[in-house]
């Protein structure tokens, strides 16, 4: 049998659904592109909005880059399809952070007795 004649393909609908999945990958990524070049607008243009408060100025912006990172982890870095335990070691250190973050704004300007802060806070 000569090599000419001998085909890798086997199954003719397997190479066009494998053509076809990955078609439908490439659009997934670009449309995650898309979304992510949004988010990187909304982003700059959060900049120049005036908010009433640091706290809901600092909601926002994590917002804004959790969903950022949720579209590269899941998608980008494929762990949309992980197991659970990826889930939890991600929701861990979401938590962790969130109350690092609420420690961090609960204690501003709260100082030891005795002592002077190191910089003035220009409004």
């Amino acid at each position: 049998m000569s090599e000419s004649s001998h085909s890798h393909a086997a199954d003719p609908a397997a190479d066009h659904d494998h053509g076809h999945d990955l078609e439908s990958h490439k659009k997934l990524y670009w449309a995650v592109g898309a979304a992510l070049l949004v988010g990187t607008v909304v982003t700059v243009l959060a900049r120049y909005m005036e908010f009433n408060s640091v706290s809901f100025t600092i909601a926002v912006a994590m917002f804004i880059a959790t969903v950022k990172a949720f579209l590269v982890a899941g998608y980008f870095m494929h762990l949309i399809s992980e197991k659970k335990a990826i889930y939890l070691t991600l929701g861990t250190t979401a938590a962790f952070l969130v109350g690092m973050v609420g420690l961090i704004l609960w204690s501003d300007m709260d100082l030891p007795r005795g002592s002077q802060p190191k910089t003035h806070y220009v409004p």
